[in-house]
């Protein structure tokens, strides 16, 4: 009879502790069924590599940053077209888990620093606005935008940022973030 007891007081403490128990940070990760750059002109490696370095640079900006809510907002536009360019993509799924679940990422070894990262995105940006097309249009104005983010110093980033939305207007991140079926808006 006293084991008994024991038990459901062990067992009631466990539920107790496991109600007490919260998220550290709530995120509404993105939803990405299917890539919409899957007609960007660039070459699977190379929308690979980019959603490995931008899911890496999220994730130590979300420990930097202690998942604040800018942090977390950025990482969701971040993980959305880290996805969108190699929805397999290891580090960005995991990310994505990761932050569901409320689960502080571990820091990681990046390749690039925010500068080059930046760069790169204003440079890559660059070529797809040459390369002509929605598809790349829309690609280009998501890596300005995240590039300006990212270094927000980057007087190229923030040039085109800025050219962007007067000829533009704001990018609208909810078909790229929501995402359930690929449509492509108009950039």
């Amino acid at each position: 009879m006293r084991l008994i007891g024991q038990v459901s007081l062990f067992s009631l403490f466990c539920f107790a502790l496991g109600a007490q128990e919260k998220r550290a940070f709530e995120f509404k990760a993105p939803i990405v069924r299917e890539s919409i750059f899957k007609e960007a002109g660039m070459n699977d490696r190379e929308k690979d590599a980019y959603a490995t370095n931008l899911a890496i640079f999220t994730a130590n900006e979300i420990v930097r940053m202690k998942a604040n809510k800018d942090s977390l907002g950025f990482a969701r536009k971040a993980l959305a077209v880290a996805m969108h360019l190699s929805p397999r993509n290891k580090r960005a799924v995991i990310l994505k888990f990761q932050l569901e679940k409320g689960v502080m990422p571990t820091t990681l070894e990046a390749q690039y620093g925010p500068k080059t990262l930046a760069t790169l995105f204003v440079t890559r940006a660059e070529f797809l606005y040459q390369q002509k097309g929605n598809v790349n249009r829309l690609l280009a104005r998501c890596l300005i935008d995240l590039a300006v983010t990212i270094d927000p110093r980057n007087e190229d980033a923030v040039y085109a940022y800025e050219i962007q939305k007067i000829d533009l207007g704001e990018l609208a991140w909810g078909p790229i973030t929501d995402a359930p079926k690929p449509v492509i808006p108009n950039p």
